[in-house]
């Protein structure tokens, strides 16, 4: 599903009036009987003199709202429209669909003066209350009026403990970047139009938004196409990672085989949960490397994974000419190599994992001290010709880019992007909402998961998925947004069984298989 921003969704819409010859009304028309829609089924249906209210600003998004209130009278609802100012003040094609509703005896008309006092209860109650006040282009913060009807709306979808629906984004909520500034319409539901707008995904807007339903309004896809930014959905999983065969023929080495270099003393978890993740998502071989004095741990942890040993130093770590030839010969027999795990952060360690990525010739995933080692000398990732993904949580992307993570959380996307271009890599940025950033400008936002994913191992187990799709020949990109799916689906099915607290990066690993087998059941699991 495409993501546009404010900028972009007027664009289109300027594009659609003027290419295609769609005037501006009809797509007006076409939004509001959208937005009509959605208030009757969360009421449930629509049966004679139930009372809706709908708050409408003097633009685009009142205008919509006008269409709302005429098509839910005709349905036989009594509507009270609160218009924020005249009705003669409208605006644009909004003047055009505020006139009739002057007209209609099922819809009452209160007018909102500037300075004027006004009480929103004093009409009620409802059964619904719908928020068209301000669109995409809402200056925010909200004063006068516009706040007085933003607080009393919250207040009587409260009180009437009935849904509150907002149009295209909640007013109070920045469409492009989620900021909110209060007062804020805290929706129980968010009908947005032609494509996902940022605000509506990115936190803290998203808390603001309830079940967000994104519909056509009859905008062609030729129109949205060409946007670089996506929503990651349960229908590119199922095209990216089709169910596999039934063919008797088949064997471990159709699945595709992953080199998990991994571990350090104290961290042969991390090189287990990595190794057999991957195997988890469906690798048909994993060949675990580790410090030959964890060969023992290993096996013990992870019994399906092939191990090797690599040599160590006097510091017992990866390191030296011999632990660096034996990886790249592991490295020959593999289809991917994830790299990174809790393999600590000694001298000989960096050295290796900088080496090592300098000389690989096979797609490769980086996480974790993997991407610390990186951090020191960036410029290995530039000298890679073969597909890279970068798996960094703020922190680490802000030492990769030699700045704060602090500056990393005020534009996640345009430092991802960043990143992305900087190193010639895939970006995978984890978060509450993570980011998948390729060389441009193209961007994937996942919108799943659960805060049980917040638990030491986690990342190691989207590691050895990731790898397991690389190996499974999925390009950079594809591997990166279909494993943070797949990822965070398994730890919504781990907290689905277990709750939320207490789930440990083990249970997500082993959910993979079920998280995988739910993308192709009968059911949208986007629609939330």
């Amino acid at each position: 599903m495409k993501v546009a921003t404010a900028a972009q969704m007027r664009a289109i819409d300027t594009r659609a009036c003027i290419e295609l010859g769609i005037p501006r009304v009809v797509l007006m028309e076409a939004a509001g009987v959208c937005f009509a829609r959605a208030c009757v089924e969360e009421m449930g249906g629509l049966t004679v003199n139930l009372r809706v209210l709908i708050a409408c600003g003097p633009g685009n998004n009142g205008g919509d709202g006008f269409v709302a209130a005429r098509h839910l009278a005709a349905l036989g609802a009594r509507v009270t429209v609160f218009v924020a100012g005249r009705l003669a003040d409208a605006t644009g094609e909004a003047a055009i669909h505020a006139v009739p509703i002057r007209h209609i005896p099922e819809i009452k008309v209160v007018e909102i003066a500037e300075d004027a006092p006004f009480a929103i209860s004093a009409s009620g109650p409802f059964d619904l209350v719908g928020d068209c006040l301000l669109g995409t282009g809402a200056r925010l913060p909200l004063t006068g009026r516009m706040a007085s009807l933003v607080e009393q709306l919250n207040v009587q979808a409260t009180d009437c403990r009935c849904p509150l629906v907002a149009c295209d984004v909640p007013t109070g909520v920045d469409a492009d970047r989620g900021t909110v500034t209060e007062p804020a319409i805290h929706a129980t539901r968010t009908v947005t139009f032609g494509t996902a707008k940022p605000g509506l995904l990115f936190f803290p807007g998203a808390e603001y938004v309830g079940r967000l339903s994104v519909v056509c309004i009859g905008i062609p896809s030729v129109l949205t196409d060409d946007l670089p930014t996506s929503l990651t959905m349960q229908t590119d999983l199922k095209a990216l990672l089709p169910m596999r065969s039934e063919s008797r023929d088949a064997n471990k080495g159709s699945f595709g085989t992953v080199l998990v270099v991994a571990g350090s003393a104290g961290m042969a978890g991390a090189s287990a949960l990595s190794a057999l993740s991957a195997l988890r998502a469906g690798c048909g071989l994993v060949i675990l490397a580790v410090p030959e004095s964890l060969l023992d741990t290993a096996a013990a942890l992870a019994p399906e994974a092939v191990l090797r040993g690599l040599p160590e130093t006097a510091s017992r770590a990866h390191g030296g000419l011999g632990a660096l030839e034996a990886a790249f010969a592991l490295a020959e027999s593999a289809d991917a190599v994830a790299i990174g795990p809790g393999m600590g952060s000694g001298k000989e360690v960096i050295q290796f994992i900088q080496e090592f990525v300098r000389g690989m010739s096979k797609p490769l995933v980086v996480d974790a001290d993997g991407l610390n080692a990186l951090a020191r000398a960036p410029v290995v990732l530039s000298e890679r010709g073969a597909p890279t993904v970068l798996t960094p949580h703020p922190g680490e992307l802000g030492r990769l880019m030699g700045v704060e993570t602090s500056a990393i959380q005020v534009d996640r996307v345009a430092a991802a992007r960043e990143a992305a271009e900087r190193y010639g890599a895939t970006v995978l940025l984890k978060g509450s909402r993570t980011l998948i950033a390729e060389p441009g400008g193209r961007l994937a936002i996942n919108r799943r998961g659960t805060v049980a994913l917040a638990t030491a191992g986690s990342g190691d187990v989207l590691t050895g998925v990731i790898g397991a799709l690389l190996g499974q020949k999925l390009s950079a990109f594809d591997a990166a947004r279909a494993g943070a799916y797949l990822h965070a689906l398994a730890g919504e099915s781990a907290a689905g069984t277990m709750g939320n607290v207490g789930v440990l990066a083990g249970d997500v690993r082993d959910n993979l298989p079920f998280a995988r087998q739910k993308l192709y059941e009968q059911i949208n699991l986007d629609e939330v």
